[in-house]
């Protein structure tokens, strides 16, 4: 009589560790989705721009270059100034960045920092052209966007902006076109920057 019961025991401990197993694997699955479906969302929720972050930076970043300019006039380290504005607005830590500055003609193309960095404050005989655009030195910049175009963790945004001289004399037009990506902290900074002088026809 206790070979049947044994058997039957045994079959009963199977079935049950069956389903025991079953459900354990059916939850970590359920688990493991929920979790990949929250990650992928807050990365999402990270990368997505807004036209507001573009906004945002580009404010600060005119109001970046009139600091370096007033740094400049009061005699302090410029240079120390323009290196963290560059280093807060333009993402060359995570490689190239496509710039374009708007008084060039013989380097018209700067892809790494110390490109950047002699167009602002000069003083480079690797680029004898650069005067330094920061040290003009302007009180204000104003932005006009003509439009601002997202692709998830890109923005592009072209339009005018306008550069008024701590001297005095008329404000300075120059097109812009700017490119945006957040970088691994989340942080909105600038790959592409092209800034041109408006075409003057010949009279």
């Amino acid at each position: 009589m206790r070979g049947p019961n044994i058997k039957m025991n045994i079959a009963v401990i199977a079935i049950v560790l069956t389903a025991t197993l079953s459900l354990g694997l059916t939850s970590c699955t359920s688990s493991a989705e929920e979790g990949n479906a929250a990650m992928a969302q807050t990365k999402k929720q990270v990368m997505t721009i807004t036209e507001q972050e573009v906004s945002a930076v580009q404010k600060a970043w005119g109001e970046g270059i009139v600091k370096i300019g007033k740094i400049y006039s009061d005699k302090g380290d410029y240079s120390a100034a323009a290196t963290e504005h560059i280093n807060n607005f333009y993402n060359y830590q995570e490689g190239s960045v496509l710039f374009k500055p708007t008084l060039t003609s013989e380097k018209q193309f700067r892809t790494d920092f110390e490109g950047a960095l002699s167009y602002f404050v000069g003083g480079n005989d690797k680029y004898k052209e650069d005067n330094g655009f920061a040290i003009k030195p302007w009180s204000n910049v104003r932005w006009e966007n003509i439009g601002t175009k997202i692709m998830g963790n890109m923005a592009v945004a072209m339009g005018n902006y306008y550069f008024t001289p701590a001297k005095g004399g008329d404000d300075v037009k120059v097109e812009y076109s700017f490119g945006y990506t957040k970088d691994k902290d989340g942080n909105l900074k600038i790959i592409l920057h092209g800034s041109h002088i408006p075409y003057q026809p010949a009279n």
